[in-house]
């Protein structure tokens, strides 16, 4: 009996790809599928694609990237193996053991949120400092900043649409009156408040590289600066308060409370105070 054959094909991932489109998946995710399938192509060479060697690229992705990409990755390609039909080949993901406690050097501290706002004001950056607290305030995603319209604004209110979901972002009144401010200043009525000079939405690149360029002046790692980093602050800061999973995992969009969770993770320096404040040592 002749040993059934595989083949990565440009063609074959343009199908896929095609078909994750229908199924109404993200620009961002199937711009990733495309770079994650075209690894594995490159690491082909035009040699067959077989159990062994996707286990060999699997090796060499230990090698070079942190568990959580490689998994990533992995999921890529066996969701190509899986449209494929061509089950017998998909590979195992890594076994990660879930974090207890988030990496405070990583973690954007409330001081060094404030010193970056504060900084943007100083230089001038208006619409930068702005930007920032708006994502901070509300907990938006930064994709979903171009959801914060004038007529958002007025309403105190944004309607959000992501991944198919709709749902109701809050615009604190504090807030509000800065953004109204800033459209005053402008000259505008009506579309997205944050714009670039030819007047479309900013995208995440502008924002990311805005922020990079505070850092240093700001006195804030370089590593902690991005803007979902800002979401983060604001899930740690109302669990801090409210101490309502569920009712955050609504506000951030989350389908699922465990995703909310890894938001709300404290750092271990946190936890060692908590343990010192407890006061259960008596010797």
């Amino acid at each position: 009996m002749k040993k059934k054959t595989y083949a990565l094909t440009v063609q074959s991932m343009k199908d896929y790809l095609t078909n994750l489109a229908e199924q109404e998946r993200s620009a961002a995710t199937l711009q990733k599928y495309a770079h994650d399938l075209n690894a594995l192509l490159e690491y082909l060479a035009d040699k067959p694609l077989t159990k062994t060697a996707l286990i060999g690229w699997k090796e060499q992705l230990v090698e070079i990237y942190a568990p959580a990409s490689v998994n990533s990755m992995l999921a890529a390609v066996n969701g190509f193996l899986n449209f494929m039909e061509w089950r017998e080949l998909t590979v195992k993901s890594l076994k990660i053991q879930k974090a207890v406690f988030a990496d405070e050097k990583q973690e954007l501290s409330r001081a060094e949120y404030v010193r970056l706002v504060r900084t943007a004001e100083a230089e001038k950056n208006e619409r930068l400092a702005l930007v920032i607290q708006t994502i901070c305030a509300t907990g938006i995603r930064v994709s979903e900043l171009k959801f914060i319209t004038a007529k958002a604004v007025q309403s105190g209110r944004a309607e959000v649409s992501n991944k198919g979901k709709r749902r109701i972002v809050f615009l604190p009144e504090k807030l509000c009156r800065a953004l109204k401010k800033y459209l005053q200043k402008q000259k505008r009525t009506e579309g997205p408040v944050f714009v670039t000079k030819t007047g479309k939405p900013l995208n995440r690149s502008n924002i990311w590289r805005d922020m990079k360029a505070l850092c240093s002046s700001a006195g804030v790692d370089s590593d902690k600066v991005f803007p979902h980093n800002l979401r983060h602050l604001f899930a740690r800061t109302f669990y801090s308060a409210e101490k309502d999973l569920s009712r955050l995992a609504d506000i951030l969009g989350h389908s699922n409370v465990a995703t909310t969770r890894i938001y709300t993770m404290e750092s271990g320096c946190v936890h060692i105070k908590q343990l010192n404040r407890m006061g259960l040592v008596t010797t």
